[in-house]
């Protein structure tokens, strides 16, 4: 029986080496930027501009960020409009856009209600950081209207990679409601 194990074992050591391995990332998941999809985040915020109640943003985002997701739904009172961007080092972050009030978003986008623990100024604006420390924050501002709306970034990038996104969402291309594709 102990042979029978020391084969298993030389085995899974074998496959082990020869796979991918894993590794700890204390500041949480990356992924390496030049693998996965991309999407054109522009495109998209342009086509969901037609159909969405609120002016969308278009980030103005530096080189080496890319956009590799997108999706829209509805929030407990509102609809969202979700772009996920690829900072340059991999980290992976999450511009969600909505009329929903801010507890509802908040609590849609973390799975459950969270409690704000500050504020932090970015990009001229100021936003309310909610999470517990050592998880995702979740950073949310109100955008003035009519109609009123807000933007909400998460994931796991540093901080100065959530100002980045910040400043570039505030900074970006404001489409109006019912803005044409194109």
């Amino acid at each position: 029986m102990l042979g029978a194990l020391a084969v298993l074992a030389a085995i899974a050591l074998v496959f082990a080496a020869t796979t991918q391995s894993c590794s700890f990332s204390p500041g949480g998941p990356s992924v390496s930027p030049d693998r996965g999809p991309v999407i054109d985040a522009p495109a998209r915020l342009r086509a969901a501009a037609v159909h969405t109640p609120f002016s969308l943003r278009v980030p103005a985002l530096p080189d080496g960020w890319r956009a590799n997701s997108s999706d829209e739904g509805l929030v407990d009172g509102g609809r969202a409009v979700r772009v996920g961007y690829l900072a340059p080092d991999g980290r992976y972050l999450r511009l969600v856009q909505s009329n929903a009030v801010e507890e509802a978003l908040v609590a849609a986008e973390a799975s459950g209600p969270q409690i704000g623990h500050g504020t932090v100024e970015a990009g001229g604006a100021t936003w309310v950081v909610y999470g517990n420390p050592g998880e995702e924050p979740f950073w949310v501002t109100t955008l003035p209207g009519p109609p009123e709306s807000r933007l909400l970034i998460t994931g796991s990038g540093s901080e100065p990679e959530f100002r980045t996104l910040a400043t570039a969402a505030l900074r970006g291309e404001r489409l109006a409601v019912g803005t044409p594709p194109g």
